[in-house]
């Protein structure tokens, strides 16, 4: 079988059953981008020769995921631990062995879970190599390019994991876009976001939009309706989709004040 091409703009995997489109589907929408230098393809063997995944504790129960050198977006991935069963948060378009040795000797994987499209890249190889549901909400579901039967399309306003775990559906930068709210990590709960919500390098600031790449905002309608939905979730942390964007205290306080400002 023909080895699956990623591409090398935003990651996402194509099956190796069928001809790449000419144009990856996900760079030509408008919340994404191809880049100037043209559509560029690559594969799994090429990454593992010249990438590694690097593993980053943040504590005890949470790790970060990310591709070194940086590869298409530079998102990270969060493998969350929990007693019942542990999470993958979004995914980074390579799985290397080392990375496999590490998550199965925490207890492998019990779900992985997508704030939105932009990181879809490889799911299914993860969820191969951990025998894992994965958790999409319907309303991205046109937006898979790769489909396996392990994938879940979930439906309504949020879908309960265990431990009192949450993915949690927004909208905003996709229909589907959604936040894992997970209790146990804070006092008032943590958000991972991706970039459902968008942090600031200063860490001041927070944004919701409709493309970030391409600098499209939301509606104002649309921001007060996502508001009023940040203000039914307990949280007081949140970790987005880049390493730099962690807030660790009052991140409901400064999200609001953000949406504030905006509207």
């Amino acid at each position: 079988m023909k080895e699956s091409e990623i591409c090398t703009a935003c990651g996402t995997q194509y099956p190796g059953t069928s001809p790449v489109p000419e144009v990856c589907n996900i760079c030509t929408e408008e919340r994404q981008y191809v880049p100037a230098r043209g559509q560029i393809w690559t594969t799994r063997q090429k990454l593992l020769a010249t990438h590694r995944t690097q593993i980053r504790r943040i504590n005890d129960r949470v790790y970060e995921l990310e591709i070194n050198p940086r590869f298409a977006i530079g998102q990270r991935a969060f493998f969350i631990i929990s007693e019942r069963g542990n999470v993958l948060w979004d995914c980074i378009p390579l799985l290397d062995d080392p990375t496999v040795d590490f998550i199965k000797a925490k207890g492998g994987l019990s779900a992985i879970a997508f704030s939105h499209p932009h990181y879809y890249s490889n799911m299914n190889e993860w969820a191969n190599a951990f025998d894992s549901p994965i958790y999409i909400h319907q309303h991205d579901e046109e937006w898979v390019m790769n489909k396996s039967p392990r994938q879940v399309f979930w439906q309504g306003t949020e879908k309960a994991l265990w431990n009192g775990i949450r993915i949690i559906n927004i909208g905003g930068h996709f229909r589907g876009s959604s936040v894992l709210q997970v209790p146990f990590l804070s006092k008032e709960g943590v958000l991972f976001c991706g970039d459902t919500v968008y942090i600031s390098p200063s860490k001041r600031h927070m944004a919701v939009m409709y493309s970030y790449p391409n600098r499209i905002p939301l509606p104002v309608e649309e921001v007060k309706r996502i508001q009023k939905r940040f203000d039914e979730i307990s949280f007081d942390t949140m970790y987005g989709f880049l390493s730099f964007q962690n807030i660790v205290q009052d991140a409901k306080q400064l999200l609001k004040s953000s949406l504030d400002r905006y509207i």
